[in-house]
C-alpha cells in the first residue's frame, strides 16, 4: 500500500528486541518506517506492527492500555532510558516530535530479574502486584464513604500520601536502577497509607509484610543511584524511601 506524503513525516530506523518466548535466545531487528511527528510512540510502533503484518511478518508484542499516562503498563526502554528522553513522561505520552527524520531508536523491554521477559517487549511484573498484595491496603471494614472531612488529616500528611498514591506501578523504577530495586515503588505504597489515619492499625504488619516479599521477588538493594527518582514518569520522590526504611526499623523494635 502506497501512502501519500504528510506535512511532518520522517523516516525513521528502528532496532526492536524480539524474543519469541522466556528464556528463549533474543536479539533486535532493524526496521526502517515512515512516521508522523504527531503520533504517540506507541502509534508509531502500530504503524510498524501494521507493516509487519502486511508483509506477512509477525508483529511485536508490547504492552499498552489507557494511552493516557495512568495505567503504567507501556514498559518500554527507549535508547537505553525507561519511558524514553523525556522527562515525567509515560511512553504512551512520548511523541515523535521529540525525534527528527534519519534518528536511529532503540527500544526494548525493561531488563531487571524479577521482571522476566514474556514475549518481545512485554515482561511479567507480577512481582509488584505481590507486594501490593501483601500489604498496601486497609483490610478493617470501614462502612460506607465517609462525608468529607469526617476523618481529620494534616494537609501536609494529606499532601505527601497523594503525591506517593500517584504512583502507577509501571517498574521503570526497577528497570533504571542498577541494583533492579523496587525501593520506590514499595515504599511509595507503603508511604500512602502510613501517612493517613486509616492505614494506622495495620502499620507495623504492612512494612514487614511488604518488604519482605519485595526481597523473595528477588529485586536489589537501594544503594541511593536517585536514578529511580530521576525515571519516574510521576516523578515519586526518594524521601519515601527513607520513610519506609523508619517505619521498617520501628516495626522491627516493636515486633521484638
Amino acid at each position: 500500500m502506497i501512502q501519500k506524503a504528510q506535512e511532518g513525516d520522517m523516516r525513521i530506523t528502528l532496532e526492536v528486541w524480539r524474543q519469541a518466548a522466556p528464556g528463549a535466545p533474543g536479539a533486535f531487528e532493524q526496521h526502517e518506517i515512515t512516521a508522523n511527528e504527531h503520533m504517540s510512540f506507541l502509534e508509531m510502533l502500530d504503524v510498524l506492527n501494521m507493516q509487519l503484518v502486511e508483509s506477512g511478518k509477525e508483529p511485536f508484542e508490547f504492552d499498552h492500555d489507557c494511552r493516557e499516562g495512568i495505567c503504567g503498563s507501556c514498559s518500554l526502554t527507549i535508547d537505553g532510558k525507561p519511558h524514553g528522553p523525556r522527562e515525567r513522561t509515560t511512553a504512551c505520552q512520548l511523541h515523535m516530535r521529540e525525534y527528527r527524520s534519519g534518528d536511529h531508536i532503540k527500544v526494548e523491554p525493561w531488563r531487571a530479574d524479577a521482571f522476566p521477559i514474556i514475549k518481545d517487549l512485554v515482561t511479567d511484573r507480577t512481582a509488584f502486584d505481590k507486594i501490593q498484595q501483601a500489604g498496601g491496603y486497609v483490610s478493617v471494614n470501614t462502612g460506607a464513604a465517609p462525608d468529607a472531612h469526617a476523618i481529620p488529616v494534616a494537609k501536609e500528611n494529606a499532601d505527601l500520601a497523594f503525591e506517593a498514591a500517584a504512583c502507577i506501578g509501571c517498574g521503570a523504577c526497577v528497570a533504571a536502577c542498577p541494583n533492579a530495586s523496587a525501593m520506590l515503588f514499595t515504599s511509595a505504597k507503603v508511604s500512602q497509607l502510613t501517612l493517613l489515619p486509616q492505614g494506622q492499625p495495620e502499620r507495623e504488619r504492612r512494612v514487614l509484610a511488604m518488604v519482605d516479599t519485595m526481597d523473595e521477588q528477588g529485586f536489589g538493594n537501594c544503594s541511593n543511584h536517585y536514578e529511580c527518582e530521576a525515571a519516574c514518569p510521576k516523578a515519586i520522590s526518594v524521601i519515601n524511601i527513607a520513610r519506609m526504611n523508619r517505619e521498617y526499623a520501628r516495626a522491627v523494635v516493636k515486633e521484638r
